[in-house]
């Protein structure tokens, strides 16, 4: 649900104390699960960053030298000069993906905060 469909939603009738909190913990719980995947994501093209790396060094000095590449959960054998572009390739897709998520979070950041705006909501303190 984007911001203007709960603003429109709200508009025509507002929202009662259990459906805000459940339109709120929905969101929120997206928002962990986002944050949690851009993290694994950027996880991964640092590592992808540190083996290509290490492969540019080799692919410099000897790129007919053989490297491990596991594909699909096979151990395939190929030179470096093979594998640096799927690396590579690997790489600016997870980042592509990754810069699509955060704009996904932002987003849903703002229908969360636009919510809890409109309803004047703040966080309970707890003894």
């Amino acid at each position: 649900m984007s911001t203007a469909q709960v603003k429109s939603k709200a508009a025509s009738k507002p929202l009662n104390e259990q459906e805000l909190q459940q339109n709120l913990s929905r969101l929120q719980n997206e928002l962990q699960a986002l944050a949690s995947k851009i993290g694994e994501l950027e996880s991964e093209a640092d590592e992808h960053g540190l083996v290509l790396t290490t492969l540019n060094e080799a692919l410099q000095s000897e790129p007919q030298r053989k490297c491990f590449r596991l594909v699909g959960g096979v151990l395939v054998e190929r030179t470096v000069q093979d594998v640096v572009p799927a690396l590579q390739t690997n790489k600016e897709g997870i980042e592509k993906v990754v810069s699509n998520l955060v704009n996904q979070y932002q987003s849903k950041e703002g229908e969360f905060e636009s919510l809890k705006k409109e309803y004047n909501v703040r966080p309970v303190a707890r003894a």
